[in-house]
């Protein structure tokens, strides 16, 4: 048994509607108590797991060449569907906390961003390019502004219902970014037929409403936005992966199998509550998700969500007034710190970006672009203030 602390959300739960559309996040106030946790093992995969050569640090994508209808994505690397490659993903905003487990559809997601918001919990947003074989993805939450500008790096279709208005609303309601919204407060421009309620028994409203596949096609085509990277014009890179049949492997950083962005301790940074954590297995070469003390789940396939790399990437945060509503930003643009975790190995580096539409960008200490290896990634936004309690072991 492993001892760690575990955060207990106490008296004081008041719910903060600010106009939002939707009920927001309960504001906590937040204590801490000792438990005992046995976090589990990964059960072994029966899918077959590709031999690859080292050298892919040298050995890299670079132009995408169709081949049999087949292309090399922008978001993973990995070989699709040429038409999913080129397709502009949606990036959907999907509840994390304990009222809303388990997601459906999230393992689905090439990209996963996780940041902290009011009451100092965890909000994902699931960048989804292969989607064609899901009847549905949620439940679907609001927006915030720094995921909103986190997706406009990958040209996504921004998915949300309901919003933080003073904050989100003077971007999604321009043309700056395409969006499918729910009918709510603060939304200029609505998609409900994207939308629905599912039948969940025992969970509150605001987490049974889910985007159904069906409706999301209907609504980009009733608002005629542009449905390829090359139409739209706006998509550099997600990432730089290494090439087919090679691994990046980073031989002589320092190894990192058990990651924790919020450390192993209970703190406001908002991944102390979840305690969320990745444990790497060398088999699979797959970084695990745990939180809450169990493996995470997705409801879609009953797996457990597995990426092929992991990044913490540091922004200066500080809360919007007024105060007590909790309401975070993060400056997603400029530069800051990284941690980059890939093929069990940890790489204490930097991120940039110029820019709305430029990609995050991430470099070694010498300042040499990281090149990634083929498969999911996972981007915990912190907070500078809470950086402090990252781990890996």
């Amino acid at each position: 048994m492993k001892k760690i602390i575990l955060t207990v959300l106490v008296a004081g739960m008041v719910f903060a509607l600010s106009g939002c559309g939707d009920m927001e996040s309960p504001i906590v106030t937040i204590n801490s108590v000792e438990f005992e946790e046995e976090v589990p093992t990964p059960e072994p995969t029966d899918k077959p797991i590709p031999t690859l050569v080292p050298g892919g640090e040298t050995n890299y994508i670079t132009d995408r060449v169709e081949k049999d209808g087949m292309m090399q994505s922008y978001l993973t690397g990995e070989w699709k569907d040429a038409d999913v490659v080129e397709r502009r993903n949606m990036a959907v905003m999907i509840p994390n906390n304990t009222p809303a487990l388990p997601q459906y559809g999230i393992s689905q997601a090439s990209i996963i961003f996780e940041a902290p918001v009011e009451g100092r919990i965890t909000r994902l947003m699931g960048i989804f390019e292969d989607y064609d074989n899901l009847e549905k993805i949620g439940p679907v939450r609001s927006a915030r502004d720094y995921y909103l500008y986190e997706s406009m790096a990958y040209d996504s279709i921004y998915v949300n219902w309901g919003l933080a208005v003073p904050f989100v609303g003077p971007v999604i309601n321009t043309t700056r970014v395409d969006n499918i919204s729910q009918a709510v407060y603060g939304i200029d421009v609505a998609a409900s037929e994207a939308f629905g309620r599912v039948s969940r028994p025992g969970y509150s409203t605001e987490f049974t409403g889910y985007l159904f596949i069906d409706g999301y096609n209907d609504a980009v085509n009733r608002l005629k936005y542009k449905k390829t990277y090359e139409a739209h014009n706006r998509f550099e890179q997600a990432f730089t992966f290494a090439d087919e049949g090679y691994a990046a492997t980073y031989d002589s950083y320092e190894d990192a199998t058990e990651i924790y962005p919020g450390g192993n301790t209970s703190n406001k940074g908002g991944y102390g509550t979840n305690r969320a954590h990745f444990k790497y297995d060398d088999k699979t070469r797959l970084y695990y998700r745990y939180q809450y003390g169990d493996a995470q789940i997705d409801e879609y396939n009953d797996e457990q969500l597995a990426v092929s790399n992991v990044i913490f990437k540091i922004c200066h945060g500080e809360v919007h007034e007024p105060v007590e509503k909790d309401y975070m930003a993060f400056e997603v643009h400029g530069k800051g710190d990284a941690y980059i975790f890939t093929n069990g190995k940890v790489i204490e580096g930097s991120w940039k970006r110029k820019d709305d539409y430029s990609p995050n960008m991430f470099y070694d200490e010498n300042g040499d672009e990281i090149v990634f290896n083929q498969g999911k990634t996972w981007i915990c936004l912190i907070w500078d203030d809470y950086a402090e309690y990252i781990s890996y072991e």
